[in-house]
């Protein structure tokens, strides 16, 4: 059984889950850059009320399958810098059943390896508590930045495709769950 509220340290980072109060300012702040959304869906940034519902069912995901998008905080600053974690990826219907591991960082915190520490940290959780035998992760083709982190995740090209909703061309990368040694 998944530990119901799962918290996990690395060298760097802090993943925890959310504090849909304490967290929204600056998940607000990070959902309104327009850089930091240009490559998320169609590119729309959101406002502070879409922003509280995210954090709503971010914890209602967690509450139902026991594994969700974890709140990343820098351990130096205690600063909340965006997510990473596990959700289900249903806008893309051709891949499912599947989850897939994603983030999100705020742009002062980009080029640092952040986004690789934190999903390496994700992504063990899902293979070894979770238990998932694959997991997928889909960036907007451009979005290199997210590619990168997918390949040192040590993940491989599956396909690309077209997101059937916003007629843009993604790559789908997948890993599967390291055989025990």
């Amino acid at each position: 059984m998944v530990a119901a509220s799962p918290r996990i340290e690395t060298e760097r980072l802090i993943l925890r889950r959310w504090d849909v109060v304490a967290d929204l300012d600056a998940y607000a702040a990070l959902c309104g850059d327009p850089e930091v959304m240009k490559f998320i869906g169609d590119g729309t940034t959101r406002n502070r009320d879409q922003c509280a519902e995210q954090l709503a069912a971010f914890e209602r995901t967690w509450n139902e399958r026991a594994f969700g998008l974890f709140a990343v905080d820098r351990v130096d600053t205690g600063e909340l810098i965006g997510f990473t974690g596990l959700a289900i990826p249903d806008f893309l219907p051709e891949i499912m059943p599947a989850v897939e591991i994603g983030w999100r960082l705020a742009r002062a915190q980009w080029g640092q390896g952040f986004a690789t520490e934190a999903a390496r940290a994700a992504l063990a959780f899902g293979f070894d508590r979770v238990r998932l035998d694959r997991v997928v992760s889909v960036h907007t083709v451009g979005n290199d930045a997210s590619g990168n982190v997918m390949q040192k995740l040590g993940m491989h090209l599956d396909r690309e495709t077209i997101h059937p909703v916003h007629g843009i061309a993604v790559r789908v990368y997948a890993i599967d769950r390291p055989a025990a040694s």
